[in-house]
Order: structure tokens, then sequence, then C-alpha cells
């Protein structure tokens, strides 16, 4: 099972790793990390680039949180596995899982400084946990349209997310693993959760 293991998580770290909004910026001729609010994630792609670069940043970033759930299983299908030994398929999503999501926070390529992982990690909870992907998109649409901070809905949508695996009747490791998934957004926050405190975080449609 640490072949398996090992292999997942070099993978989807590596497909985490890749800086979308970095990369998608340097081709305008821009190093993102000097404009808005220095993060190479899709919120400050919108912001400085535009919709359509945002849109596509975002977009990229879910998938590289679904193929890391996913690397053991694509392995398999590319014949680049033998998954005869290979029983606990649920343990091996969640590695890549948070493989993806913590090269994408912490990508080698910047520095291991990254985006906040939002996009990431819903890609990987379509690909875990379906039903609680659907519960804390809900939550975000909600808290957005209410108060039209993006900070503020990713933050509410990772502290719904333990609650809704729970209730959505998940095993005590997807429970757990989900709680390490909120504890992380809700970390990569902490900037952005401070200024909504001090009232100069910034709103989506406001200067």
């Amino acid at each position: 099972m640490l072949l398996p293991v090992l292999v997942t998580v070099f993978i989807a770290y590596f497909v985490g790793s890749i800086p979308t909004g970095y990369l998608i910026a340097r081709a305008r001729g821009i190093d993102i990390r000097s404009l808005g609010s220095g993060n190479i994630g899709a919120t400050n792609v919108f912001r400085t680039l535009g919709r359509g670069a945002g849109i596509f940043v975002l977009t990229v970033d879910g998938v590289k949180g679904y193929v890391g759930c996913r690397t053991w299983e694509f392995l398999l299908l590319l014949h680049l596995g033998d998954g005869s030994a290979v029983h606990d398929v649920e343990w091996l999503r969640i590695v890549g899982s948070m493989g993806a999501i913590l090269g994408h926070n912490y990508t080698c390529w910047l520095g291991f400084r990254g985006g906040k992982g939002i996009a990431t990690s819903a890609g990987a909870l379509v690909g875990l946990i379906p039903l609680s992907f659907l519960v804390t998109l809900t939550v975000w649409l909600v808290v957005f349209g209410a108060t039209r901070y993006v900070s503020l809905a990713s933050v509410a949508a990772a502290a719904s997310l333990p609650f809704s695996t729970f209730f959505c009747g998940q095993s005590g490791l997807m429970i757990g693993i989900s709680v390490a998934m909120s504890g992380l957004a809700i970390y990569k926050h902490k900037a952005n959760i401070r200024r909504l405190f001090d009232g100069t975080e910034n709103r989506v449609g406001k200067p």
C-alpha cells in the first residue's frame, strides 16, 4: 500500500502545484503577485485580469483538485499501476486530494507560496463527497450574494464542510479529512478575516 500512496501524493502534489493564475498573468507580461492582494488565486485574477482569465483560473484550479483526488484511478486506467493489491481506494482519494490542495497552497515553483485552495478543495470535494460539495457551494453562494465578500463566503463554506460531511452520513475518515480541509482553508484566509473585522476587506462591486 505504501507505493500507491507515495506515487499518488507525488503526482497529486505536482498537478496541484501548477500555478495557474501566475502563469496566465505571466503570459501577459504581468507578475500577479505584485497586483491586488498579491495572491495567485482566481479571485485576484478576476480583479486584476478580468472575468475571462478569472473563470479560466477558477476552472483549472478546480480540475487540479479533482485530478488529485482521482490520481490513482487515472493511473490504473493508463496501466501505470497494479490495482490488485489496492483495496482502500477511499484512502488514496483522500491522500491525492490533500496532495493537490497542498500543492496549490504551497507550490514549489513559487517558493512554497501559493493560493488559498478554495477552488482546488472544491474540485477535490467533487471527487470525494459530491453531496457535501453541493452543500458548501450553496453556503458560498448564499453568503456571497448577501455580503458580496468572496473571502467571507469562502470561510463560511469551509466552516460548513465538516457539518455537511457528518450529516451526509460519511465515514469517520471522511469527516476527519473534511475538518482538515476546512481548517486549512480558514487558516489561509487569516489575513482576510483580520480585514473583515477591521472593515477594510475588498467587496465585489465596491471600490
